[in-house]
């Protein structure tokens, strides 16, 4: 399945629904912290949910991981860990993925600056549930709970999330 976001909707199998992304806007020059989010085609990585909110686990082809409060992923790029899922107690600058608002209940990682990665050009690219006053993110795509849900139904690992204007 191909997703389509172009800042405004994500677009799946014909169904539209209103995503927000970076603060930012859409950029073809990431940089680690610019709160933008990158262009380009990605591939969805796995589904992570938060398994005391999301219950029973959602359903998707993509590999399933279970949360947990010491899971974080590194936003460092001087640290070798840099934009890898890490588990916290974490030395270096991360993210918490176990959050107290919802946004990350569901996160899908995009294959952004993993292969290989590339220090500085940004991490922790991910599709995930979007804020209630749908603010802006930090350089992931966000839409709301139904829909993802609805979406992972039919994303395997050969999904990609393609980001243009």
């Amino acid at each position: 399945m191909q997703l389509l976001c172009d800042g405004k909707t994500l677009t799946a199998d014909g169904r539209k629904t209103r995503a927000a992304v970076g603060r930012s806007g859409l950029t073809s020059h990431k940089r680690e912290g610019d709160l933008a989010t990158p262009i380009g085609r990605f591939a969805l990585r796995a589904c992570y949910y938060r398994p005391d909110r999301i219950s029973p686990p959602p359903l998707t082809q993509l590999p399933l991981i279970a949360l947990s409060p010491n899971d974080g992923w590194c936003d460092d790029p001087k640290h070798e860990l840099y934009n890898k899922p890490v588990k916290l107690p974490f030395d270096a600058s991360h993210e918490k993925l176990w959050r107290d608002d919802h946004a990350y209940d569901l996160i899908v990682p995009l294959g952004y600056n993993d292969d290989p990665i590339i220090a500085g050009n940004g991490s922790a690219i991910f599709w995930h549930l979007a804020q209630p006053d749908w603010r802006g993110t930090e350089g992931c795509v966000a839409i709301e709970r139904d829909a993802m849900l609805e979406i992972l139904r039919f994303c395997d690992q050969n999904s990609v999330m393609v980001i243009e204007p």
